[in-house]
């Protein structure tokens, strides 16, 4: 491998990560509800403004405990937006319920509201909502249909943890909320993500799903003497030496976010001039938001651009891949969902997307060299 090549993305080292392992591994206690369970937990709901916060086994699980809280089910139809990971929608084709795809807007890539609007039927039981890169989605409207229409607001906030919408934290604002710790993600722990609530009512049960449907966390509480078989559930509770990782790497939150924030405002910077002169859109942030600097993207003029850049990147010794493909067209999004209307937009912004390295290791040099790159591509 060449040691000058360099890689869209790199885990961050936290200092005490192998101190809290040798803790864990040292004590008794190396299955989940620990103390470092508890530790990460606390700075989480700290960090989110969150009231309650569970840790799980990955992003996808988290939206999975959301789906059964919600009792999602057949005959119900969830909207999703067609630019976003598969988690999204497998979370509801595995409640039996249909995935309905709808299109995003090209300014941020998020759900387009008013594509929310034209697809709520009778059978909407919720509504998901992807905060892409770690920018917020135009919640106002999706409030207000949510109000109006009485469906459930799911945020998969996968990108965003610490970012806001007019000083409201994203993954506290809907019914149900979302994070991933993987180990592509601002803070991670190898695999791992945590379920965001504030009905206490719905906590109560989610507890008893995380734990394969027993009321074994009130047991650990001293709540009740023994514990039992309540609800259906599944294990999605992470070990000791997860929330071990996890934690190191939450109490250096804000230095990650600012060494993050460094890397993306140096690419907003540097490439202005140059997107102007090639028809290249960079990832913008609108003003009542704040971001994550999850990533940081270029929208190329069109398919062909894109796959040019890509190749000449990687000649330049720099990985800068593309991102998802719109569910609507792939396989599984053909058999388990409907697209109410075409999603143009979603595969407008996929085939131009290009996503630069963005690692809060990132050297100065190494920043300087994928601006060269960039600003080097003539089309």
């Amino acid at each position: 491998m060449n040691a000058d090549r360099i890689i869209f993305s790199r885990p961050y080292r936290a200092e005490n990560e192998l101190a809290n392992l040798a803790t864990v591994l040292e004590s008794d206690h190396v299955h989940g509800d620990g103390t470092f369970t508890a530790a990460s937990t606390a700075k989480i709901k700290a960090i989110t403004g969150a009231r309650h916060a569970l840790l799980t086994t990955s992003c996808t699980h988290a939206l999975e405990l959301g789906g059964l809280l919600l009792e999602i089910g057949p005959g119900d139809e969830v909207v999703v937006p067609s630019f976003a990971f598969s988690s999204a929608a497998t979370a509801v084709a595995l409640r039996g319920a249909t995935v309905v795809f709808v299109d995003i807007d090209l300014e941020t890539g998020n759900i387009d509201p008013a594509a929310v609007a034209d697809a709520i039927t009778p059978r909407t039981k919720a509504v998901l909502v992807m905060h892409y890169g770690g920018v917020a989605a135009d919640m106002e409207p999706l409030l207000a249909l949510a109000k109006e229409h009485g469906f459930a607001l799911i945020e998969d906030n996968a990108h965003g943890l610490g970012g806001s919408w007019r000083g409201r934290t994203l993954g506290t604002i809907g019914t149900v909320g979302t994070q991933s710790f993987h180990d592509t993600k601002n803070i991670h722990c190898g695999e791992g993500g945590a379920l965001l609530l504030s009905d206490d009512a719905l906590m109560e049960r989610a507890e008893i799903i995380r734990e394969k449907g027993t009321n074994r966390a009130r047991f650990l509480r001293g709540q009740v003497d023994k514990y039992s078989w309540q609800d259906i559930g599944s294990s999605y509770l992470p070990s000791e030496l997860n929330a071990a990782v996890l934690d190191a790497q939450l109490a250096e939150f804000d230095a990650i976010h600012v060494k993050r924030h460094s890397v993306w405002s140096g690419y907003s910077e540097n490439l202005s001039d140059w997107a102007k002169m090639h028809d290249v859109h960079l990832m913008t942030v609108p003003e009542d938001r704040e971001h994550t600097a999850h990533l940081f993207y270029l929208r190329l003029p069109n398919e062909r651009s894109r796959d040019a850049m890509i190749r000449h990147m990687a000649e330049r010794g720099v990985v800068a891949p593309f991102h998802y493909v719109p569910l609507d067209t792939s396989a599984a999004g053909m058999r388990y969902g409907r697209t109410p209307q075409p999603c143009v937009r979603s595969l407008q912004f996929s085939t131009t997307i290009l996503r630069l390295p963005l690692w809060p290791m990132l050297t100065d040099d190494q920043q300087g060299r994928v601006v060269d790159a960039v600003a080097s591509y003539r089309g």
